[in-house]
């Protein structure tokens, strides 16, 4: 086994890897910084946490410490009865080990202890919440109380997952709609211990069978929002899917170009599918112009003009290819617009709870 673990380079590339790049811990802190802030970790402790590190290298162990504090707080709170407190720290256990995942980690032991204990602490975040175990998917469903409500499912992307959109699930949640966030292979607590499925339509057809056999929720008014290459998953969905009413496709790619990409990206793909040679290869399947004319749905593509990754083509082409999209670029967002939540979320979830209740 190679310093890359399971994930072998049989191609033998010579690869820079991302922990290569020297000077990289200042940059890479303030890029998550609000992505950490709009997940609804503390900006506080963030900048503490961070202003600590000496090395890119020493980011999980410090999160994973973070998450653990939040952790003991969680328990201590609940021998006292406190169960709003311990809900709270939970919640916060489950981001501050999600985010201790969030490297191309080459120990990939390390990685799949973070996301275990971050899926383990969101489960006792909320105790209303069902958590979903299949072989093709984890989920977590959040329902409203007191209705058959239709249903929203969120894809992650690259290296994000369920439990970081909780905070986009509250919103749905105050509209009526219920939230399946999901994993799916190769994503968030599933990251090691298997890989991305490039036809992920297969596996978001799985989730939609799951949904329409349940009595609590109405498996018959199904949308979608999908997040950074999420929102690349989504479009493929939808495509193959129209049992999906309506589509949220968030900073989502319309195609990579392998050769230009970061070394951020390239490692996470190499990791993520189990060498260089598939990373490429799934990199080369993403083609939005190619796959947009198929999706019949309403679907909102939303960019932020600040989100300039090397390699990476915004979604303005997924929009301009399918026949029923509009497309919203709002200029001074990041990555996933979460500087700029205000401008579009609240819009944006009224948009696909009006889609669910035609």
């Amino acid at each position: 086994m190679s310093a890359w673990g399971a994930a072998e380079l049989p191609d033998g590339a010579d690869v820079h890897t991302f922990f290569d790049q020297p000077g990289l811990l200042p940059g890479f802190a303030d890029a998550n910084r609000p992505r950490a802030i709009a997940a609804g970790i503390d900006p506080f402790q963030y900048d503490a946490v961070t202003a600590e590190l000496t090395s890119i290298r020493d980011w999980p162990t410090a999160f994973a410490r973070a998450g653990r504090e939040h952790l003991a707080r969680a328990e201590q709170a609940d021998e006292q009865g406190l169960s709003a407190s311990a809900s709270e720290a939970y919640r916060d256990a489950a981001l501050w080990f999600h985010f201790a995942t969030v490297l191309p980690n080459p120990d990939l032991d390390v990685h799949a202890a973070a996301a275990k204990a971050s899926a383990d602490a969101q489960r006792r975040a909320d105790p209303a919440a069902e958590h979903i175990t299949d072989p093709d998917f984890a989920g977590i469903l959040r329902r409203p109380t007191g209705i058959r409500a239709p249903v929203v499912v969120l894809i992650p992307g690259m290296n994000s997952g369920k439990v970081e959109f909780m905070s986009i699930a509250d919103s749905l949640l105050r509209r009526g709609v219920a939230v399946l966030a999901i994993d799916g292979p190769g994503q968030g607590e599933l990251a090691t211990r298997s890989h991305w499925e490039p036809e992920y339509q297969k596996v978001v057809h799985r989730v939609l069978d799951v949904i329409a056999d349940r009595s609590d929720v109405d498996g018959q008014r199904v949308a979608a929002m999908a997040l950074s290459m999420g929102g690349y998953l989504g479009a493929l969905a939808a495509a193959h899917e129209p049992r999906i009413r309506a589509l949220v496709s968030v900073s989502g790619p319309s195609a990579l170009h392998w050769d230009r990409l970061a070394p951020y990206v390239t490692d996470t793909f190499a990791l993520r599918t189990g060498s260089v040679a598939a990373g490429r290869d799934f990199a080369r399947r993403i083609n939005a112009a190619e796959i947009a004319p198929r999706i019949a749905q309403p679907m909102r593509v939303l960019d932020g003009g600040l989100d300039v990754i090397p390699g990476v083509a915004n979604a303005e082409p997924l929009a301009r290819h399918a026949p029923n999209a509009e497309y919203l670029l709002i200029p001074e967002g990041n990555h996933l617009l979460e500087t700029t939540r205000w401008k579009w979320l609240p819009d944006t979830a009224d948009w696909l709870a009006d889609h669910l209740r035609k």
